[in-house]
C-alpha cells in the first residue's frame, strides 16, 4: 500500500498513513478524467438561453406593401428574419446540457485524479483540521506552513468555522469528502485532506 506523511496543523510530521491501492495507486487514465471534467462542466450550464422566432417577436401583422407594382421585393412581414427586429433563425433554445457517464468510468476517473496528485507529491494529509473561531488568517497560516499557493481542502464532514474561514480566499476551496469530483481535484495544484477525510473517501468511493 502507498504511504503518505501525516502532518499536524503546524506543519510538523506526526506519522504516516497507509492509503488504499484502488484509489491512490490506480492507472492514470487521462481519457477518463477528460470525460469526467466535460460532464462536470456541462452540468454547470443552466441552458436557459432563448431567442425569439418570427412567430414570437412583436409586430409584423400587416403586409408592409402590396405584392406587385412597387418595384421592391415582395415582403409578407416586417418581422421576417431578414428585417431588423425580426425573428432569429435557428437561434439557441432552452436545453439540458447535462451528460451521463457510467458509474465505473466516473470512479475510475476519480481514482486517476487522486493517484496523479499522489504521484506528483501534491497530496497533503493532516491528522486533524479544526479552528476554534472564524478567522481567514488561520487558513492563510496553514497555507504558509506548507508553502501552498492554491489548495483544495477536503474534510470528512462540514466544519462551519473552517468553511467560513476559507470562503474569502480565491485560491482555496473547502469541500467534504462526499462531494469530491475530478474537476476540483485537477483544478487545484494541491489537495489537503484530513485523516478522517481520507478514510471517508476510501469508504465512499472504494
Amino acid at each position: 500500500m502507498p504511504k503518505v506523511p501525516m502532518y499536524n496543523i503546524s506543519g510538523d510530521q506526526v506519522g504516516e498513513l497507509e492509503l488504499d491501492d484502488r484509489l491512490f495507486a490506480a492507472p492514470v487514465r487521462e481519457d477518463l478524467m477528460h470525460q469526467a471534467v466535460l460532464q462536470y462542466l456541462a452540468g454547470q450550464r443552466s441552458g436557459t438561453h432563448k431567442t425569439k422566432g418570427r412567430s414570437e417577436v412583436r409586430g409584423g401583422g400587416r403586409k408592409p406593401w402590396r405584392q406587385k407594382g412597387t418595384g421592391r421585393a415582395r415582403q409578407g412581414s416586417i418581422r421576417s428574419p431578414q428585417w431588423k427586429g425580426g425573428g432569429v433563425v435557428f437561434g439557441p433554445q432552452p436545453r439540458d446540457y447535462s451528460q451521463r457517464i457510467n458509474k465505473k468510468v466516473r470512479r475510475a476517473a476519480l481514482y486517476s485524479a487522486l493517484t496523479a496528485k499522489f504521484d506528483e507529491g501534491k497530496l497533503i494529509v493532516l491528522d486533524e483540521l479544526s479552528f476554534p473561531e472564524v478567522k481567514t488568517k488561520q487558513v492563510i497560516s496553514l497555507m504558509g506552513q506548507f508553502s501552498l499557493e492554491q489548495a483544495l481542502i477536503v474534510d470528512s464532514s462540514l466544519q462551519s468555522n473552517t468553511q467560513l474561514s476559507a470562503r474569502n480566499l480565491q485560491n482555496v476551496k473547502y469541500t467534504v469528502a462526499q462531494s469530491l469530483n475530478v474537476y476540483e481535484l485537477l483544478k487545484h495544484s494541491h489537495i489537503v485532506l484530513t485523516k478522517d477525510a481520507v478514510e471517508k473517501v476510501q469508504e465512499v468511493f472504494a
